[in-house]
């Protein structure tokens, strides 16, 4: 109850602020309200490739504000207790041409945009396995108010980009929307899958390229160039990264049991750990085992390390959506399948979704990979599937479509 009132509280200051700002005149200006920043970074680097007039501005929730300072744009962290930075939020949202969002944001229920602009949903997540929105199974736990102020912000979003049409169809059910509200451009941050893939020669001299002033979008990391020219070049590379339970925060724990995949494929192997931040901040790898299993958690980009690495491991993640674009195997590891689908539910049925072998203790999944257990031809029609829109020119699509529609110059 106190949750709510506080909410409610935000919200009214929130839609005062947005008002007032409507009285100032509209200005040549995208707005980004960023939780996640992999499609906001590729749009914003496709805009910037069209030397427009038009101002970006970045309003960012949480960690992901790293991502944009120091570059260009204004860069503002937004769902603070600064009032201050809530002014100059709702300012900036007031008089642009154009809204992108990439989740739920609870502002959207109280305010109303001019007629000509347009709020564009870029969200998170290349596909979905999990269900949200109004099929969240949380609803009936949910206050009234809380459920109508969940069904007007999605009734804020003027258009929704997909990467594939069953995407389209979850998020026609999740939201509550038609079809005409469906921009089938595809996803911003899979173009980097088609820019440079592993195979690819330049791939080995991806940090050169981008200190020679070269397209940078798709530079590697130094970080995780280590993996290709280090000392563990010669190693194949597993990536595991678990999908975040609520029951799991602050633990110290993993289900995967690090010692024994490094007993027996650490001749030939390195593990990749890619965890939510409150997963990782209680979570320390044994001494016994660094040299073989790594923390990339805190790396920025997830589609470098889904480049580099050879299989990935996972659960219930829409990852599978874009490393399948790279047609390499991957294993599911969902140790805690009943409970989670009882809890959060699924969009179908889970072992009809996964694109491969699935496992459910560390000793079948060390026997998955020794013996090499994948049906490639599966991967190709998952990514056929769930990739239809997304060919490369994904973040080009969203941007003409907004210069056009909105009139950007």
């Amino acid at each position: 109850m106190i949750r709510e009132w506080l909410v409610s509280a935000y919200l009214y200051l929130f839609k005062i602020l947005f008002v007032l700002a409507k009285l100032f005149p509209q200005k040549e200006k995208v707005s980004f309200v960023v939780s996640f920043s992999e499609n906001t970074k590729y749009l914003a680097h496709e805009f910037e490739k069209e030397q427009l007039k038009t101002e970006l501005v970045f309003l960012c929730r949480g960690k992901c504000i790293a991502d944009f300072s120091g570059g260009k744009g204004t860069v503002i962290p937004f769902e603070t207790s600064g009032f201050l930075d809530m002014a100059r939020s709702a300012y900036h949202l007031a008089t642009s041409k154009t809204v992108f969002v990439d989740n739920y944001f609870g502002f959207l229920s109280v305010v109303k945009f001019r007629k000509e602009v347009q709020c564009i949903q870029i969200w998170h997540a290349a596909g979905a396995l999990k269900t949200f929105g109004l099929e969240d199974k949380s609803i009936s736990m949910r206050t009234r108010g809380a459920n109508r102020r969940f069904a007007q912000v999605y009734q804020r979003f003027d258009k929704v980009i997909v990467g594939s049409d069953i995407m389209a169809e979850i998020f026609k059910r999740s939201f509550g929307i038609t079809d005409d509200r469906i921009l089938r451009t595809g996803i911003p941050r899979t173009d980097f899958f088609y820019h440079l893939k592993a195979e690819d020669p330049v791939f080995h001299d991806m940090t050169a390229m981008s200190q020679s002033g070269s397209d940078e979008q798709y530079g590697l990391a130094s970080e995780v160039q280590t993996f290709i020219d280090g000392p563990f070049a010669s190693k194949r590379k597993i990536l595991y990264a678990p999908t975040y339970r609520d029951n799991e925060r602050n633990t110290n724990q993993l289900h995967l049991d690090i010692d024994q995949m490094k007993n027996e494929l650490g001749a030939e192997y390195v593990l990749l750990l890619r965890l939510h931040p409150a997963v990782r901040d209680g979570f320390v790898i044994p001494d016994q085992d660094q040299g073989f299993a790594f923390d990339c958690s805190s790396y920025s980009d997830i589609n470098q390390l889904l480049l580099i690495s050879d299989i990935l491991v996972t659960d219930y993640s829409s990852i599978p959506v874009e490393y399948s674009l790279l047609n390499k195997p991957m294993i599911f590891f969902p140790y805690d399948l009943k409970e989670y689908g009882r809890e959060r539910g699924f969009q179908a049925d889970y072992m009809d979704w996964v694109p491969g072998p699935v496992a459910f203790s560390t000793t079948d999944l060390i026997k998955l990979i020794r013996h090499n257990s994948f049906d490639m031809k599966q991967v190709a029609a998952f990514s056929s599937q769930w990739n239809r829109y997304s060919k490369g020119f994904s973040s080009r699509n969203v941007v003409q479509y907004v210069i056009k529609s909105c009139g950007l110059r």
